[in-house]
C-alpha cells in the first residue's frame, strides 16, 4: 500500500513540475515575441497561447 501511495505522489509531483516548466517556457517565448517588429508580435504571441492541457493532448497523440 505504501508503495502505491509513493508512486501516486511521485507521479503527481512530476506532472506538476512538467506543467511548471511548460508554462515557464511559454512565458519566456511570449517575452521574446515583444522583441519582434510590431507587425509580427500578434502572430508570435498567438503561437504561444496553447494551454498545457492542449499540449499534453497533442504530445500524447490524442
Amino acid at each position: 500500500m505504501r508503495y502505491l501511495l509513493f508512486i501516486l505522489l511521485f507521479s503527481s509531483l512530476i506532472g506538476c513540475s512538467y506543467r511548471g516548466a511548460y508554462e515557464s517556457i511559454q512565458l519566456s517565448n511570449q517575452r521574446e515575441c515583444y522583441k519582434l517588429p510590431q507587425s509580427q508580435q500578434d502572430e508570435c504571441i498567438n503561437s504561444t497561447q496553447k494551454s498545457y492541457a492542449e499540449y499534453e493532448r497533442e504530445r500524447l497523440g490524442g
